[in-house]
């Protein structure tokens, strides 16, 4: 039968649920089960499609077109789960279907309440992950223990061992240790609370992960397996990381956490091979070159808002045994500063998506600077429109050359609505999402890097490239490179009298881990390499 991982958290949010569920998956997967990931969240959208990337950080698409929560990018760097919308459930999704069923008369003569019909809907998208081939479902639920908005959710998974048994089911709780400077010592009285008050809804952890700033020694870790009710060997010590995320599966392992939840769920026992996971880590920790590259944006201030963009030029690093320092630069200060001071420096730029005018032409006048002096540039969703926009005006001389989302009346529209949005006016998973094909043109770089004629890659957008403006801009130099296979839709544009300039209208950070970096970030920073040597 399938067993069932929960992953809890308590104390303070941020503690990194979601890179330790996914480590737990990928630890099981190298001992050659079947895993299968989920995240539950709390909060009442139904997606976080139409939320602030200050508050929510990116918006992670899958093949399918669900715009989920950024947990899932790390489930897929760290495992091979297949993710999908069953992946990532929230509140608003299970009180849509609940509204929905009620409407229809599928609770006739019941009164609709949140236990048993919100909590049953809630286990029976925790359920629908269990298959004969899947040996591990985890669940990683959003938030602390003691949220409100989350009781539904605890109360579910209380629930679930009751209704699959016990022995297929295992509760991990993370939480703090925090060490306080002044007394000298780690305090482990809030990870007491955070476990008592799991304990009072029910669930006792069968492990605890503590994250701590240092070492916590034996006694503190003993203390808190004797209150949190835990074995000692189940108190699990997970030190911050200082050098990469990619370390904490490792560090998992050197606690033998794995061993612990084949014991726990009575799994047969295998061998753990993840070789290939410590030879990344060396490559890490020995890089044998340096580049740097500036990420100009619209939401720097917040890490999360690009998460995967970084983690992908990250990636693409290790590719090349190469460090990849990244330059955060907000895009309004391009409208402002001096950008030679700004980008002078730089072995290469990317500009990401976004939405709203705010900082485009600081976007613009960064693309028109790699492109003047060669630097190597990579333009990504609004990325790429800017560049059309950029090349439009400075090369084509269309001065007021825009997309109709910034200027509704630009005598020269060069990025426009998509034709099936004009009527669209709800917000909310309406955009041009997930998977689509795209045909590579024959010596592109495109090409080149893919190695293959035709790709998929993942969508979110709702303007594209004016192909009435297409012709004009071959003729100058700026060639569409990857189109839609009908050729009507412009996915990637390239200039051809540059060392490394392509751009594309769909998001490949989506594709990349850190063992099989995305084609496109593994060249964009080859060049970047290539520019850095030959200074």
């Amino acid at each position: 039968m399938t067993k069932h991982i929960f992953v809890t958290g308590g104390v303070v949010s941020s503690l990194g649920k979601g890179l330790t569920s996914a480590s737990v998956g990928l630890l099981q997967e190298r001992r050659g089960f079947s895993v299968r990931m989920q995240k539950l969240d709390p909060y009442i959208n139904v997606d976080p499609g139409t939320m602030s990337p200050y508050q929510h950080g990116e918006v992670y698409v899958l093949d399918d077109g669900s715009e989920t929560d950024l947990d899932l990018g790390h489930y897929e760097r760290f495992t091979k789960s297949p993710l999908s919308r069953k992946s990532n459930t929230t509140t608003g999704r299970i009180y849509s279907s609940v509204i929905e069923k009620e409407r229809k008369g599928e609770y006739l003569g019941a009164t609709v309440q949140v236990v048993p019909h919100v909590t049953n809907e809630i286990k029976a998208s925790i359920l629908k992950l269990a298959a004969d081939d899947v040996d591990v479902v985890i669940t990683e639920l959003g938030g602390t223990v003691g949220d409100i908005e989350g009781l539904p959710f605890m109360e579910a998974i209380r629930q679930i061992p009751l209704d699959v048994g016990k022995e297929n089911c295992l509760f991990i709780h993370l939480t703090l240790v925090p060490y306080l400077k002044a007394a000298r010592e780690a305090k482990t009285k809030p990870t007491q609370h955070s476990v008592g008050q799991l304990r009072q809804i029910g669930i006792q952890p069968d492990i605890l992960v503590v994250r701590t700033e240092r070492a916590m020694g034996r006694e503190n870790a003993e203390k808190i397996a004797l209150f949190c009710n835990v074995e000692k060997e189940a108190v699990i010590e997970e030190i911050d990381k200082t050098l990469s995320i990619y370390e904490v599966p490792l560090g998992l392992a050197e606690n033998k956490i794995d061993e612990l939840i084949i014991k726990k769920l009575g799994l047969p026992r295998t061998e753990l091979k993840i070789d290939d996971w410590k030879d990344l880590m060396h490559r890490i920790r020995n890089p044998q070159h340096e580049v740097t590259i500036a990420v100009v944006g619209k939401y720097i201030e917040h890490r999360d808002a690009y998460k995967s963009i970084y983690e992908s030029l990250t990636h693409a690093g290790f590719a090349h045994s190469t460090r990849v320092l990244i330059k955060r630069i907000e895009a309004e200060e391009c409208e402002a500063e001096d950008l030679d001071q700004l980008l002078g420096n730089v072995d290469g730029l990317l500009v990401p998506g976004g939405f709203g005018y705010r900082g485009i032409e600081g976007k613009i006048k960064a693309v028109q600077y790699a492109r003047e002096r060669g630097i190597p540039y990579f333009g990504i969703c609004l990325g790429m429109q800017c560049a059309v926009i950029e090349y439009a005006r400075n090369v084509l001389g269309l001065k007021e050359a825009n997309s109709t989302e910034f200027a509704v009346d630009t005598p020269d529209p060069v990025i426009c609505l998509l034709e099936e949005q004009k009527t669209i006016t709800d917000k909310g998973g309406t955009m041009r999402l997930g998977a689509q094909p795209c045909i590579l043109q024959e010596e592109s770089k495109s090409r080149q890097a893919y190695g293959e004629q035709e790709i998929s890659e993942r969508h979110r957008h709702r303007f594209e490239f004016n192909p009435a403006y297409k012709e004009r801009l071959i003729e100058s130099g700026m060639h569409p490179t990857g189109t839609s296979p009908n050729g009507n839709l412009v996915e990637i544009v390239e200039v051809a009298d540059h060392p490394w300039f392509v751009a594309v209208q769909y998001h490949p950070e989506f594709k990349s881990n850190p063992l099989d970096s995305h084609p496109l970030f593994r060249d964009f920073v080859g060049a970047a390499l290539k520019k850095h040597q030959g200074k």
